[in-house]
């Protein structure tokens, strides 16, 4: 196979996946159910609440299914991934800003909470809940304002934290993370519908788990602060409801004995197994071996990148001596971080594929394709990038230095004058990130 042939065989494989996480036909497949919850309870409010990437789509599915039945309904989700910037009759959408939130989601997160202090026990509640709900799902405790919550965020993610680390913060500045929203929803009855975008689906880090019990605490909270050196740059009205917090004037996030959440009901619907195990399905169609390396990817982007290419080595050194006659195909899915310390662009799945790229300088026939199943890495405008034989040559052929990319954190725009960038626009749903790569 060419290079041109290998990259149209990884876009097939990725558009499976994507395909098998489909938000609107995810959701559809639960709405039987909650129609019947409803009427079987002779229950007389329906109030339709989302907030992630996917969440457009998902309340699509709603609007289909239950039309007038819906009472009232409040949907955010991130700039340019409602596919119609229109309100679906009783279902309002909002879009706002993610990874950092913005006075949109502000605006947006207090007409969830007003719509919320309506429910009675005659109402049923359904959450449409995907990844970038903790982003774009905002309300900070006070005096903390949202320019510091900003700030907060900012810190954690240039840090490195992992999604958990963050919302582990994000829960205790909060008035509807970590279970709060369930509160303020009680007495009223919740279904919670959830497309998964961590690892091992922790519904308590999902979106910051507003409608689960937090199994975490404020000590927890300061405790993630100081591992990443932050305590002296994090805004000091954060650090004071922490230690409010621990000192017990602050009231904790809702634990596991609440009796509200006997009112709730939080259902996995989607996450990045799933998108995996099709993918796997399509490559063999198309003719590959096929082994899933990972569903939990994490750590340092560049250093997974590396550790992948030299798994991917591994196989093709293999293969001549072995009994595997078809090309291979590995999988691997899951989400990384990066510790920025450049002042380039760029995203996981670039910097994942620029060290992936340098690692294998000089060796054919391998190609790699890591892209979040968002459509968005980042900052940036791209799914993620190509990784395939001739990358570092043809950099070096244009007299640039991939290591100083990468050193830079500017592995954006490497992949932009490599033309190896993977632009999908939003996809519509969100399940971590995916890693394709083809051993021909």
């Amino acid at each position: 196979m060419n290079i041109k042939q290998i990259i149209e065989k990884t876009e097939q494989i990725y558009w499976a996946a994507i395909e098998a996480v489909n938000p609107y036909s995810s959701v559809k497949e639960s709405t039987e159910g909650i129609l019947s919850f409803y009427r079987e309870r002779e229950m007389n409010k329906l109030f339709v609440i989302g907030f992630g990437k996917a969440s457009f789509e998902m309340a699509r599915a709603i609007h289909d299914s239950f039309g007038k039945i819906v009472t009232k309904g409040i949907i955010i989700t991130k700039y340019g991934h409602a596919r119609e910037i229109k309100d679906m009759e009783e279902i309002k959408v909002y879009e706002a800003g993610h990874p950092i939130p913005d006075e949109k989601g502000v605006r947006a997160t207090e007409d969830i909470i007003m719509l919320l202090k309506e429910a009675d026990e005659g109402t049923l509640v359904v959450a449409l809940i995907s990844g970038g709900g903790s982003a774009l799902l905002v309300s900070p405790i006070e005096p903390i304002t949202l320019i510091e919550k900003q700030e907060a965020t900012k810190l954690l993610l240039e840090a490195g934290a992992n999604i958990n680390e963050i919302n582990i913060v994000r829960k205790h500045i909060s008035r509807v993370k970590g279970g709060r929203l369930a509160r303020i929803s009680y007495p009223g009855h919740i279904k919670s519908l959830i497309l998964s975008d961590v690892l091992k689906d922790s519904l308590h880090v999902i979106a910051s788990g507003p409608t689960t019990f937090d199994p975490t605490t404020y000590s927890d909270a300061l405790h993630v602060i100081k591992r990443y050196g932050l305590l002296s740059k994090m805004p000091k009205s954060i650090v004071h409801v922490l230690n409010k917090g621990i000192m017990g004037e602050v009231p904790e996030t809702p634990k596991e004995d609440d009796p509200m959440f006997h009112h709730v009901e939080n259902t996995i619907i989607g996450n990045n197994k799933n998108a995996l195990f099709t993918a796997k399905q399509k490559a063999e169609e198309l003719g590959f071996y096929v082994e899933i390396l990972s569903t939990e990817i994490e750590g340092e982007a560049k250093d997974v990148g590396a550790w992948l290419a030299r798994v991917a080595l591994t196989y093709k050194e293999k293969k001549d001596t072995s009994n595997i006659k078809k090309p291979i195909c590995l999988l691997s899915g899951g989400e990384t971080t990066v510790h920025v310390k450049g002042t380039g662009k760029g995203g996981r799945n670039t910097e994942l594929c620029l060290a992936f790229a340098i690692e294998l300088h000089g060796i054919k026939g391998i190609t790699l394709l890591s892209a979040g199943t968002d459509g968005t890495d980042g900052p940036t405008d791209a799914a993620g990038a190509y990784a395939t034989e001739d990358t570092i040559q043809k950099a070096i052929s244009l007299g640039i230095s991939p290591m100083e990319y990468l050193l830079n954190n500017d592995s954006y725009n490497f992949f932009k004058k490599m033309d190896s960038l993977f632009i999908t626009g939003p996809t519509g749903t969100n399940v971590m990130d995916l890693q394709i790569i083809l051993i021909d």
